[in-house]
């Protein structure tokens, strides 16, 4: 028994170390200390959502008909554009969901030039490799093609324009990369095909040899090259007028595909980093607060058992810190306060057992006897009440994910990771300590040590 609650103790302490080590970095690294080498790294910043540090918030919506059919799917596949495009730009931190069956809400934390993201993410980036015969348009003019993509069907000429034939759009790109043109010194874009376009580009420049093959992205002409030799390797080169910025805007356009659905701006919020830093203060001296009268409730009223289930707070507190740092949670007000909820469950555990601790002294039990059947008692009542917890915290979730409810998600996910932490250091953790402290201090004066 005496090693079981050994064993305890080192977990307990090596649990805690970890925490700390994880809360007071701003970045963890493992070094090899004989071949001086990282073996592992990881940065550990804590994450502060939009309205933590401000940013930039957007809604977007659909820019098709009234009365077009638009299925999840495709929302969902604009949304993941969206974010992988935000994400390449260097947007970190960014939140991009679905909200009802039109709309996208993104958030932006940190973010200083608005007017780059909502040009990346409002541009459909429809590539297409267009056939047009002998001519060579100049780069920069809008041509009419055939394509037809979805509900949505490219203009159709008005007879003073030809209406282009397109053999292949963007969708067949595998990769997409940048590198200096070394005749021109500017720069190009290499891509590479799948299969099925490897197949179409080299049966087309095999039977167009010398005529003009005119790339376009969103009907706009960014480079006419004439038709060489058959490119049947499924590897190619856009050149045009391309800077090192250009280029590598229009690679992300193309790495991370076209929009199935056209998007416009609805709604743009810009919170200031002032008002961000305000309410963050004003948080933390809130919850400073609070556990300040928690402490003092719990020491004064339970006594020992009171100053164990502190002790026990501030690990929860630590270990769950840990985790949000960790695991790059983004920490918002609703998050901070589903976070100071889950510490509220944390101490209803410790409160019911302490309450049944008391019942059992009264009656006359040892204190070894009383300790078990408090925990025993106790236990299903903590079960189930936590257990209904997880459950509010699921159903909220799902519903802050379907309707882009960010508020309601972020409060959900550290309301239930804290009910997981809460379980593990009410338990396992107020128990070990308590034991330790019986043993150390052997206390026979029940209402002085324990306020029965």
């Amino acid at each position: 028994m005496a090693r079981n609650q050994t064993n305890r103790i080192f977990l307990i302490l090596f649990v805690l170390a970890l925490a700390l080590w994880v809360d007071l970095s701003s970045k963890i690294e493992i070094t090899n200390p004989f071949q001086d080498t990282t073996l592992y790294s990881r940065d550990v910043k804590p994450r502060l959502g939009l309205d933590l540090q401000g940013g930039l918030q957007v809604l977007l919506e659909a820019d098709v008909p009234e009365g077009t059919v638009i299925n999840r799917d495709e929302m969902e596949t604009a949304r993941g554009i969206v974010e992988n495009r935000t994400n390449a730009l260097g947007v970190s931190e960014n939140l991009i969901q679905v909200a009802g069956d039109r709309r996208i809400v993104g958030e932006f934390p940190g973010a200083e030039d608005a007017d780059a993201i909502l040009d990346i993410i409002q541009q459909t980036g429809l590539l297409e490799f267009v056939d047009t015969g002998d001519t060579i348009p100049e780069e920069g003019t809008i041509i009419q093609t055939d394509f037809i993509t979805g509900s949505v069907t490219a203009p159709a000429g008005d007879g003073t324009q030809p209406v282009y034939h397109t053999i292949m759009t963007g969708k067949e790109l595998a990769s997409i990369g940048v590198s200096p043109d070394q005749f021109s010194g500017r720069y190009a874009i290499d891509f590479t095909l799948s299969p099925e376009g490897a197949k179409i580009f080299g049966d087309h420049t095999s039977a167009n040899n010398g005529k003009i093959l005119t790339i376009t992205l969103d009907k706009r002409v960014i480079s006419a090259p004439r038709i060489g030799d058959p490119i049947t390797g499924g590897q190619g080169t856009i050149t045009g007028d391309f800077t090192v910025e250009s280029a590598n805007a229009l690679a992300v356009q193309l790495k991370y595909g076209s929009l199935p659905i056209p998007l416009k701006v609805v709604e743009t919020r810009i919170i200031g980093p002032t008002l961000g830093a305000d309410s963050l203060q004003k948080s933390l001296r809130a919850g400073a607060i609070g556990m300040i009268v928690v402490v003092l409730f719990m020491a004064i009223y339970y006594r020992m058992p009171g100053i164990v289930a502190d002790l026990s707070i501030l690990f929860y507190a630590a270990i769950a810190f840990a985790i949000f740092k960790y695991f790059h949670f983004t920490l918002t007000l609703p998050s901070i306060a589903g976070f100071l909820l889950s510490t509220g469950a944390a101490l209803d555990a410790n409160i019911l057992i302490f309450e049944r601790l008391k019942e059992e002294l009264r009656n006359g039990r040892n204190l070894v006897q009383a300790i078990d059947q408090a925990w025993d008692r106790a236990w299903p009542s903590i079960w189930e009440s936590n257990t209904t917890t997880l459950i509010t915290s699921l159903i909220l979730y799902w519903f802050g994910s379907t309707f882009g409810a960010t508020i309601v998600k972020g409060f959900s996910l550290t309301l239930a990771l804290g009910v997981g932490v809460s379980l593990f250091t009410a338990i396992y953790v107020t128990r070990s300590l308590l034991a330790l402290f019986l043993k150390t201090f052997k206390p026979t004066n029940y209402e002085r040590w324990f306020g029965i």
